[in-house]
Order: C-alpha cells, then structure tokens, then sequence
C-alpha cells in the first residue's frame, strides 16, 4: 500500500539557506571578519542547539564534540514529503477487484496468472500496466463481463480481505483511531491480530516511521499476518509476535497447582490445537522472526514502551495489567468487547489499575444512498390563495352525500376564480430540473461491539509478572 513506502527528500528553504558552522582555521588576519564569523557560529549553534547549550559549554569549559558540531548544517536537513502515489498496476501488485456493489475481491497481479469469477476469465497481464480505477473486460463470454480495478485502501482490504476470524469495520476503526489519538511516528500495541483488518488502519496512522507490535497467540496466523504485511509492502512498520498477552497458561497453573492434572491436560490441549494449526503454513513464514510463548504474558517490550494499546481480546481484563506496565504515561487504551459482561470487567480492571477518564460508546452506522433525480416544477398559478367562493364550493363537494348541481360542478372545475384570475384544469407544466436527494438504506448494520477508552496516569505501574519470578 501507497502509505508503507519510504518519504521522498527534497530541499526546502532550511536546506537552501546556507547556515552553517564556519571554520575558523580559514579565517584570514582581518580583526573585523574573524569577530563576524566567530558570532556566526556562535548564531548558528544557538539556533540548532539553543542558547541553554551555549551557556553550559561556557560555564563548564569543556571542549565541543567535533559529531556534535558536524549537526550544524542546514544542507542536511531536507524537507520529507509523502511519495505521489503510483497510478499504474506493478507485477505483484495488490489490487481490489470490484465485481459488484456488495462484492469485493482481491488479486496480486501476477504475470500468466488468471482470475475467474461469475462474470467471466479475467487474466492478470491485462492488469499490469493499466491505472488504478480502470475497468476491465472478460476474455470470454463476448467480453460481457467487466470489473474494475481499485487502489488498496485499510478500508477497501477490510472488505475484501480473507476471514480467519471476525474484523474490527470500518466504522469502529475510525472511532478507535480518533479517540486513541494516534498519530504518525508512534509506537503502538495490538493484541489480537486476526484478520489484520485494524493493524492496516494503525499502520496507516503511524506511518511512516513509527511501529506497531501486534500480538497473535494462534501461530496459523501469526504467520499468515507476516506475509500479508510484507506482500504490501508494511513489514517494516510492523513486529508479528506469537504470544498470548493475558498469560492464561501460567494462570491456570496458578490456580489449579503446576503438576495438577488438570492444568497439564489443557496445557497439553492448547499445545496440541497450536501444532495442528501450524501444520496448514509455510515453514518460511514460520521461521522468521520465531518466538516462543513463555506463557506468562505481556508485551515484553518493557516499562512506558507504547503510546497507545488497543485490546481485542476474549478477557481483556487479563491483559490490563500488562498493558499498565507497558503504556507509557498520559497513553491511550482501548478495549473492543461484543458484551456488556466483558466491558463491565474490564472497566474494574482498568480502574484497579491506574487508568481514569473511561468512556465507553456504541457507534452504529445508517448509510444514505445518494443520486440525483428529475422533478417538474410545479405551476405557478397553483400557488395562489383561494378566494371566498372557491373556499365554499370545495366544501360544498366535500360534504357527504349533497347533491352536486351541473352548473356548481362546471363552476368548480373549469371557472374558479384564484386571486380574481381563473384557473384551468389544462395548467402549464413548469419546467423539469435534477435535484440531489437522499434516501437510506432499508438494511442498518447491527450491534458490533462496546470500545471502552481510557488514559494511563502520570504513576508508572509495576511488572505483573515480577511477583511470578
């Protein structure tokens, strides 16, 4: 995607204005240009360094670090802007297939590869090298069928992305993005990859230096995710880690006795479940970057290490102690639970641990489909007040069973007086016109789930698993 690609520089005004350190072995005999390139200098370091830096090399006499001095150079510093976004279909390349209005697709451009759905045999050679948004015919069926060809969007993926498990839409996506506050450059953590439909809006947030760590136990997915994220080019904005953030293992062992037997037998199922699931991956996803779940839990990244923490998770209130210790302070999390039950427990353990200000908020979506449509103006003439007599003949003839004369009928159709002007039944249609109109849709999405938001105090939290060594 567009958003994982490295900034382009370009020198801006910094970089074209030329300040920098003056040496001084080059400064020749005159008395008045080596005072002006000496307060130069002295400019130039107040202004990368400040005049704090300044004062405290003078008062302590120490000598400048000749790495630190290099620093003073504007011709370094060029302006980093996002790069244009590429208008054509590389090899390889993810593309989002639009079949229909509720049917969306996705191929990787392949060369000699074919894609084949109900409108017809689509091959990928006539992909490569037409611009995104195009449309595409079949090579059967007349050439009938078409599709068209859509840019990788977090949004458009999400619809059209592969389910290993259920996905945070769009909806909730951004709600979480907002009230997280995320920003480019920041760390971030996610426990419960999934599908990997969030990771893609975080990682569209944070580019293009930060880093998101998302946390998978299930290790079929763990792999998948590594591949999805390098096939789109965000690898290196993102750490896949095979580990279970609430430490389950460790507390069922704790509560049951280490060498009871219950806690070995689902020790035992667990690691059967994960094997089983493995064996349907790449042993070359599997390899990269392998880890091991100690079972203890956390995001071992260390103490303040993440801006913002969001939590998908079964028992989430398992996780928020680990979370507390990894957060950094004033940091954001959030909590994405389908039950009322969930959110109630995880509100009492975010309170127990130093987090304040929750909020917790539903967000459904009612969609409005919008087109323009062709209405008549209605006739002028009918806009003008009644008078006194057309006022009475009408409720003469809504009153039931009166008899209606020939002459008040012939009088109330044809001779009606508006305004002392009279009025035809053959009034002149006024002139057609397009007006943009909404109307909803009869389907609204249901409940999805309850996101609970709060922030980390200003107390940095302990370890939870310091008290288990």
């Amino acid at each position: 995607m567009d958003f994982g690609r490295d900034m382009t520089k370009t020198p801006g005004i910094v970089a074209k204005s030329n300040i920098r350190l003056v040496d001084e072995t080059h400064l020749g005999d005159d008395t008045l240009d080596r005072e002006l390139c000496l307060k130069a200098n002295e400019a130039a370091k107040d202004l990368f360094f400040g005049n704090d830096y300044t004062t405290s090399k003078q008062a302590t006499d120490n000598s400048e670090d000749e790495e630190t001095l290099k620093l003073i150079d504007c011709s370094l510093y060029n302006e980093q802007h996002l790069p244009p976004a590429r208008r054509l279909i590389q090899p390889n390349d993810l593309v989002v297939v639009f079949e229909s209005f509720n049917d969306l697709n996705f191929v990787y451009a392949t060369p000699n590869d074919i894609f084949s759905n109900r409108n017809g045999h689509f091959h990928h050679n006539d992909f490569i090298g037409k611009p995104y948004g195009c449309k595409i015919r079949s090579k059967d069926n007349e050439g009938l069928g078409f599709l068209y060809l859509l840019r990788p969007t977090p949004e458009l993926w999400a619809r059209s992305l592969p389910h290993r498990t259920q996905i945070v839409h769009e909806l909730d996506a951004s709600m979480i993005t907002h009230y997280l506050e995320i920003s480019p450059n920041m760390t971030v953590c996610e426990s419960g990859t999934g599908s990997g439909a969030m990771s893609h809006v975080i990682l569209r947030s944070i580019a293009p230096k930060g880093k998101l760590h998302t946390y998978e136990f299930n290790k079929m997915r763990v792999g998948k995710a590594r591949k999805e994220f390098e096939g789109h080019g965000l690898g290196h904005l993102v750490q896949v880690h095979h580990r279970d953030v609430c430490g389950k293992k460790n507390l069922l062992a704790a509560k049951n006795g280490a060498n009871s037997e219950e806690g070995i037998e689902q020790s035992a199922e667990d690691d059967a479940l994960t094997d089983s699931a493995t064996t349907d991956v790449d042993n070359d996803d599997m390899n990269e970057e392998e880890e091991v779940d100690d079972g203890k839990g956390g995001f071992q990244l260390g103490q303040a290490a993440a801006h913002a923490i969001f939590l998908d998770l079964p028992e989430p209130w398992l996780a928020v102690p680990h979370a507390a210790y990894t957060i950094k302070p004033n940091g954001r999390i959030c909590s994405y639970s389908p039950c009322m039950e969930q959110t109630q427990k995880t509100v009492a353990a975010m309170k127990q641990n130093g987090f304040h200000s929750l909020r917790t908020v539903e967000a459904r979506l009612k969609e409005y489909y919008v087109d323009e449509y062709e209405m008549e103006t209605p006739p002028s003439d009918l806009l003008d007040i009644p008078t006194e007599e057309a006022v009475s003949l009408e409720k003469e003839r809504q009153v039931g069973g009166t008899q209606k004369t020939k002459e008040s009928e012939d009088k109330t159709d044809n001779d009606i007086k508006v305004n002392g002007k009279k009025r035809s039944n053959d009034s002149v249609k006024g002139p057609s016109r397009k007006i943009l109109c909404a109307r909803p849709f009869a389907h609204m999405r249901g409940h999805t789930a309850f996101l609970t938001f709060a922030t980390a105090g200003n107390k940095l939290r302990p370890d939870p698993n310091a008290s288990l060594t």
